[in-house]
């Protein structure tokens, strides 16, 4: 009888902790998705502009071009910075990746994906507010062509769904 009563209890207490472990990861997955960064309705295309000027264009162009060569890794083994016109793959990526790209850089960014990449984006959180880093890539994402807006919405839309990234 005791032999019983023990099995019952184990089942009992594994089946707990089973519903108990599916719940943490459901709770889990709802607070990620509570935590992402809203995007603002209505981003500064002036003040993007300007800020774009002053923190990206060294490295990304003054017309949003890139560095030559922007898909062969340079001497340090890194890629050097793309373009963010339509000749880019910055359209190719939801906006929660460039807001974290922007702000953390894309080592600190993709590694929060679980992606090893030695980037050369350096982070700009400390530089830059959130609402100047959403009026960057509004002012990026104002350049594009309709075709590549309508693209980026898309997978944006898809990423907060979890459903692409």
């Amino acid at each position: 009888m005791d032999r019983r009563l023990m099995n019952k209890t184990t089942i009992l207490l594994g089946g707990a902790a089973v519903v108990f472990l599916a719940a943490a990861g459901w709770i889990m997955s709802q607070n990620s998705r509570a935590q992402a960064i809203p995007v603002p309705t209505a981003p500064n295309i002036q003040a993007g502009q300007s800020l774009y000027g002053e923190y990206c264009a060294s490295c990304h162009g003054a017309n949003l071009e890139g560095q030559p060569d922007w898909r062969s890794p340079g001497d340090d083994g890194r890629l050097p910075a793309p373009p963010h016109d339509e000749t880019g793959h910055t359209w190719h990526h939801p906006d929660q990746l460039l807001f974290k790209y922007t702000k953390l850089g894309g080592k600190a960014a993709l590694a929060s994906q679980g992606i090893e990449f030695d980037s050369g984006m350096p982070g700009f959180g400390e530089d830059l507010s959130d609402q100047d880093i959403w009026n960057i890539l509004g002012f990026i994402r104002s350049t594009w062509p309709e075709r590549q807006r309508q693209v980026q919405v898309e997978r944006t839309k898809l990423d907060s769904e979890g459903e692409g990234n």
